[in-house]
């Protein structure tokens, strides 16, 4: 926090002293909100959709005026990039708390989450992202840990139980990148699938940064399953999908929300015809404040969102929330208020359990048509 203290002055007039000044009762105060997300790398474009919906809060609020304890608080981006790397995010995690955030939104995806979330924690900083879905997150037992969406626990279920009822599989092989986010998703899907129907044929893992999945490709299609199950980002799912559909793999293609975003269909070309995808939260058309938001998203940054920018929105009007009922803008405050959330936003209603996941939340399937995605059913949760 940054404070801009009035000089106290005394002048010197003929025939002695002015009598002191009146000192101001509150100076304005600029508070950070950190951001911690890929602005760089093969994830950039989820990272800065997510800093684009925060600072779309963040104008908003400082435009209609805030005022916490008196005083007139000015917000400001703190926006870092995280690369989607670990070692890097635990680095830009020190660097918010040491640049005096009060909060943070972030991070993006689970691998980086969970490590960042220790260094928060021992700040007593408060993290809430609007995308990591790995349960591990918060189950860690720390105060400060929070997400907007639902967790793997709840996505990998329902795509397995779509599969089976909706596509009508009978076997499936499972793949992931080897991520926390990525490997955590497939663990979640295989536990379901047994009981949705589903015989797991095979599991193979790749990695994060591969480009070449056609030994996999080409083991799986002999194996003939009705669907494959690929745990990971946009960036490999979208030439998984195309290389597939090179190889005259004919299995349908199911991911979660890392891949379900509106730039697959440019990495997978028309294979995303195959393809059906999960979100951990409600699809944007359905929020009850999503078609408005995308207005908005779309008339400020010239492009439609991504993913998650809705949810990083209501991260901020969360913890401008928090200071509020807190009546403060230190991190402790935000961090004892947090609990006690219940707002209705974009995405719906955000109220937290004791872990710092969503009471209520939801799971959208999506299907691509020529390369744009559909919604086909809303699990409630």
């Amino acid at each position: 926090m940054n404070y801009r203290r009035p000089l106290a002055t005394a002048t010197l007039l003929l025939g002695g002293f002015a009598p002191a000044l009146t000192p101001a009762a509150h100076a304005d105060q600029t508070v950070k909100i950190g951001c911690a997300v890929p602005l760089t790398g093969d994830l950039a474009h989820m990272g800065k959709d997510i800093e684009n919906g925060a600072q779309l809060a963040i104008d908003e609020i400082n435009k209609s005026g805030l005022t916490i304890n008196g005083q007139k608080v000015t917000l400001s981006l703190d926006a870092q990039d995280d690369a989607a790397d670990p070692r890097q995010g635990t680095q830009v995690a020190q660097k918010l708390i040491d640049d005096g955030v009060a909060a943070v939104v972030g991070h993006l995806n689970s691998g980086v989450s969970i490590p960042a979330s220790k260094i928060y924690n021992d700040a007593h900083v408060t993290m809430i992202t609007p995308s990591a879905t790995n349960p591990t997150l918060t189950l860690q037992g720390f105060n400060v840990a929070y997400r907007m969406v639902g967790t793997d626990a709840q996505q990998g279920p329902a795509l397995a139980r779509y599969a089976a009822s909706g596509l009508k599989a009978k076997t499936v092989a499972v793949v992931d990148d080897a991520t926390s986010y990525g490997q955590g998703l497939a663990e979640q899907f295989a536990k379901t699938a047994s009981s949705a129907g589903l015989t797991v044929v095979s599991r193979d893992a790749t990695n994060d940064k591969a480009t070449d999945f056609r030994a996999i490709l080409t083991k799986i299609k002999g194996e003939r399953p009705d669907v494959i199950m690929y745990g990971g980002m946009d960036a490999t799912a979208g030439p998984f999908a195309k290389q597939a559909r090179q190889l005259a793999v004919s299995s349908k293609m199911l991911f979660g929300d890392g891949a379900c975003t509106t730039d697959l269909s440019k990495l997978a070309g028309n294979a995303t015809d195959s393809v059906y995808c999960s979100e951990a939260g409600i699809a944007l058309e359905k929020m009850p404040g999503g078609a408005a938001f995308g207005q908005k998203y779309q008339a400020r940054f010239g492009q439609p969102v991504v993913i998650y920018a809705p949810f990083a929105y209501d991260a901020v009007y969360v913890l401008v929330d928090a200071m509020k009922r807190a009546n403060s803008t230190s991190s402790a405050a935000i961090v004892g208020a947090m609990q006690q959330t219940k707002r209705e936003g974009v995405t719906g209603l955000v109220q937290f359990d004791s872990h710092g996941d969503l009471k209520q939340s939801s799971i959208s399937i999506f299907h691509y048509t020529n390369g744009k995605k559909q919604v086909l059913d809303i699990v409630k949760m």
